[in-house]
């Protein structure tokens, strides 16, 4: 079990804390699991015994109702963490995990999740940053269905894709993303979102050469009143 590091300038280290560096050192339980796409990491039911972060990839969360409609919840990206309602006591998991491109994660079992963010005062604070911007993106994402336009929906949601305003380097090409995914997402129709995607194309907010490629012009339709 790891003990406590005590750096100098530890304190002023800590909003540049590596959460990956961290986590790949010796001593820490884990295991490294790579999934191809499509494929599933966990399933909604499953025991909620790990916390897991994605060193490579994309991560897609949803959630099946009793009627068998799915819906998706999350898209989550290089440097986020999933499942960490197994450290709040859930017992099973509440949604499924599946990865929606070449996907590398980091799995941490429960019980040595919870002593790393006992022990270790910079990666509890990088995740108690990453849990408060989750809330707050969940926040805006209610707003947003509420409020904005199915348009600028899709824009700021393939932005968010892209990372652009994350702290790491903003992707700019997605992989595959489906346009019934998509529309899943924002909660509208496929053929408006394909209506839209060709609209962004067209207007150079966009392009698809081996992938789709988001460009930072992209923003003037989430700022467009």
């Amino acid at each position: 079990m790891p003990r406590s590091r005590k750096r100098q300038g530890a304190k002023s280290a800590l909003p540049d804390f590596d959460a990956q560096s961290f986590l790949d050192s010796e001593g820490i339980s884990k295991k490294i699991v790579e999934y191809p796409p499509l494929s599933v990491i966990f399933a909604q039911g499953d025991p909620s015994d790990s916390v897991m972060y994605v060193r490579k990839g994309a991560v897609k969360l949803s959630v099946l109702s009793r009627g068998g409609k799915e819906a998706v919840v999350a898209m989550l990206g290089r440097g986020d963490f999933f499942g960490e309602g197994a450290l709040a006591g859930q017992r099973f998991r509440m949604a499924t995990a599946t990865a929606v491109s070449k996907t590398t994660v980091l799995v941490v079992p429960r019980t040595q999740m919870a002593q790393l963010l006992h022990d270790e005062a910079g990666f509890s604070s990088r995740f108690i940053m990453f849990m408060l911007a989750r809330n707050i993106r969940i926040e805006e994402d209610l707003v947003d269905q509420l409020f904005n336009s199915s348009e600028k929906r899709l824009a700021r949601m393939l932005m968010l894709l892209a990372r652009y305003g994350m702290e790491d380097r903003p992707q700019g090409t997605l992989p595959h993303l489906s346009q019934e995914t998509l529309a899943e997402m924002i909660g509208t129709t496929r053929s408006r979102v394909n209506y839209f995607m060709n609209k962004f194309r067209k207007l150079g907010f966009i392009e698809y050469n081996g992938g789709l490629k988001i460009n930072v012009a992209l923003l003037s339709v989430v700022l467009h009143d």
